[in-house]
């Protein structure tokens, strides 16, 4: 049976910063998010901050958001510990046909990441790249170069998603960003309660492809992490080949 995205013609992607799970009520409720996920509808869905603890050791948050999203879980941890790991994850409704791993570690600050996938659309593949970028400015700077240089040139379709950490609008490593795909929309995601900040971005090559951006602001989100999920449709017409 065709996902309702397709019934549509599009390919719903979102960036969501799940904090352990970790309410804005101090609580750790994974299912509270996964019910945030279903709400989404997505294709793709981009986490940062998930807790995968070791099945001998309690809740695996990966595991449970995939199977509330019937959908498969790519990891992408950047911290490991002795209860399981933490970082990056890829949640996704379609085909994977390869899967990249790269390290976007700035000397002793926090370790980072980014997850690079190619999906099958049936006609056509695109990539997807998710990422979180760290606090500091100048290291932020050098992820983003690090991540335009594994990004190369216009090639093909290119979702690139995540928590970038820029607070100020069209600065910083955002910039960078925007000379290679356009500008993004950039509406305010953090905090959940009262978002003033759009730490989250969605950007898409082509631009064409990217027919909105909207930040998914219900009862349940504004408590369900410190961050408000970030979701775009796509038009799947225009990530396809054209034919000769």
């Amino acid at each position: 049976m065709p996902r309702a995205s397709d019934r549509r013609g599009e390919l719903v992607v979102a960036s969501y910063n799940v904090h352990r799970c970790i309410g804005a009520d101090g609580l750790t409720i994974p299912e509270r998010v996964a019910e945030v996920l279903r709400g989404l509808e997505a294709d793709v869905v981009a986490l940062q901050e998930v807790d995968s603890t070791l099945p001998e050791h309690g809740l695996d948050q990966l595991e449970l958001l995939a199977r509330a999203l019937a959908a498969h879980a790519v990891p992408g941890p950047t911290l490991l510990h002795r209860r399981g790991t933490y970082g990056n994850a890829l949640l996704v409704r379609r085909p994977v046909l390869a899967v990249r791993r790269h390290d976007l570690s700035v000397g002793t600050t926090e370790p980072r990441g980014a997850l690079d996938v190619d999906l099958d659309l049936g006609d056509a593949v695109v990539r997807v790249v998710a990422t979180h970028f760290g606090l500091g400015r100048r290291e932020r700077h050098r992820q983003a170069a690090v991540l335009l240089a594994l990004l190369g040139p216009s090639t093909g379709p290119t979702v690139l998603l995540g928590d970038f950490n820029e607070w100020l609008p069209r600065t910083g490593a955002r910039r960078l960003f925007d000379r290679r795909f356009g500008p993004s929309a950039q509406p305010a995601t953090y905090p959940a309660a009262l978002p003033l900040f759009g730490l989250d971005r969605i950007w898409v090559d082509p631009a064409s492809a990217l027919l909105d951006v909207e930040v998914h602001r219900t009862a349940l989100t504004r408590i369900a992490s410190d961050h408000l999920p970030l979701r775009a449709r796509l038009d799947l017409g225009a990530l396809r080949p054209i034919a000769p």
